[in-house]
């Protein structure tokens, strides 16, 4: 009968006990015995990733071969699994059961200059890094991905080197301050253009420049009678404490001469009302769902001035109907086109401007994107002496007048 024999498990080992087994990448070795094992450690015990690095050595006369446990050509299964080992002892027939690691012994050709692992770039962006996987271990379509942005990030480079070339050409060309106000006079043009009323700059008369229909429809003028009546039906001490209070000067300067025609009259009184909302409106930063409800503004007006003077905006849980810097603008062009209808195409920029609470340049500008006739009397002397103050005018003739904001605009003076 055959002998029989037991296992038994060793005590607990140390990492250096472990028991070695070679595999050699070239082939089986045939006698084992005439190879001289060698094995070193790394001398720095204290750090973690570092004690554990073994290499094996085996000298024969032919050739060396190395093999390790940490380097590029290391057997990964050593981290990720446990191998263990039995030894029969013949003498007591017991297995004893060893824990173990593999090598993988490599061929040394004498002369032969191996690759060293090209350190990482630590200049390289996470991008980059990511990139260095995808061509390595990504997916087809993950590779095609990267190819595209590849070739787009080279087409994006040449085209802003083309507008770059481009822009250095121009500036050298017109100089740099030229640019700069040419751009911002397109912008300030641009801005104004989105806040003028319709026009019709091809009209045959006046008046159908800026039609009074684009102005008050016919379902919103027929909405202002009653409010007009009440316009016109002011007394000369009403007046009087409108123009005490401010802001409504032009208002006051029609009412005091109203038309005595019914029809001219009921039409200028109605005008006189819209317009008096308009200025009131555009000193207030913003507008309130009760806005003219005590001067007795109808609800399509009030719906009226709401959606087209103001801006949405949303502050503490609520929407705000606020009235910006260009919405004011807005409101200092559609003042200006009622004024002109309310005054045979002739209006008072200064009382305007006044009533606004604009200055009186940003008016003159409004009036010239408007294409008006600009004409400021001579200032003359009053009967008691006294230096009148001339108001400016602007006039709607045809054709409209184009301005050339360059040359109309002031220098600077330089501060030495």
């Amino acid at each position: 009968m055959a002998a029989s024999c037991s296992l038994v498990c060793c005590e607990e080992e140390r990492d250096s006990d472990k028991a070695v087994i070679v595999q050699f990448s070239n082939g089986s070795v045939k006698n084992a015995a005439k190879l001289d094992f060698t094995m070193y450690k790394n001398t720095d015990e204290s750090n973690p990733r570092k004690k554990n690095r073994r290499i094996l050595v085996a000298e024969s006369d032919r050739l060396s071969y190395v093999g390790n446990n940490f380097a590029v050509g290391s057997l990964k299964c050593n981290n990720l699994c446990k191998y263990y080992v039995g030894v029969l002892n013949k003498q007591t027939m017991q297995m004893e059961v060893h824990s173990a690691q593999l090598f993988n012994m490599q061929p040394v050709i004498p002369g032969e200059t191996t690759e060293t692992a090209k350190p990482q770039d630590t200049a390289q962006t996470y991008r980059d890094k990511v990139d260095s996987l995808i061509e390595a271990f990504g997916t087809n379509k993950q590779k095609r991905a990267l190819s595209s942005r590849r070739l787009n990030k080279v087409g994006s480079d040449t085209l802003h080197q083309a507008v770059a070339k481009a822009a250095n050409t121009v500036i050298d060309q017109k100089g740099l301050e030229v640019l700069q106000q040419e751009v911002a006079e397109t912008e300030s043009q641009g801005e104004l253009a989105l806040h003028l009323p319709p026009c019709s700059a091809d009209a045959d008369k006046p008046e159908n420049v800026y039609p009074f229909d684009d102005l008050l429809s016919p379902v919103e003028f027929g909405a202002l009678e009653q409010a007009g009546s009440k316009m016109a039906a002011l007394t000369s001490e009403e007046l009087q404490k409108m123009r005490d209070d401010g802001g409504c000067l032009c208002v006051v300067k029609f009412l005091e001469n109203l038309p005595s025609a019914d029809e001219a009259r009921d039409k200028m009184s109605r005008c006189a009302f819209y317009l008096s909302l308009l200025l009131k409106m555009a000193r207030q930063k913003g507008m309130a769902r009760k806005f003219g409800q005590e001067e007795g503004c109808p609800r399509i007006i009030q719906s009226k001035l709401l959606k087209k003077f103001t801006v949405e905006t949303f502050s503490n849980g609520r929407v705000h109907n606020t009235v910006s810097s260009s919405m004011r603008a807005k409101l200092a062009a559609y003042s200006l086109a009622l004024l002109l209808h309310m005054g045979h195409m002739t209006a008072d920029l200064t009382l305007l401007h006044r009533d606004l609470g604009i200055t009186e340049a940003r008016m003159t500008e409004i009036a010239k994107s408007m294409g008006l006739t600009l004409n400021r009397p001579p200032r003359g002397k009053a009967d008691t002496g006294e230096l009148r103050d001339e108001h400016k005018q602007a006039s709607l003739v045809l054709p409209l007048v184009k301005y050339d904001q360059f040359t109309e605009r002031r220098k600077r003076k330089k501060m030495h």
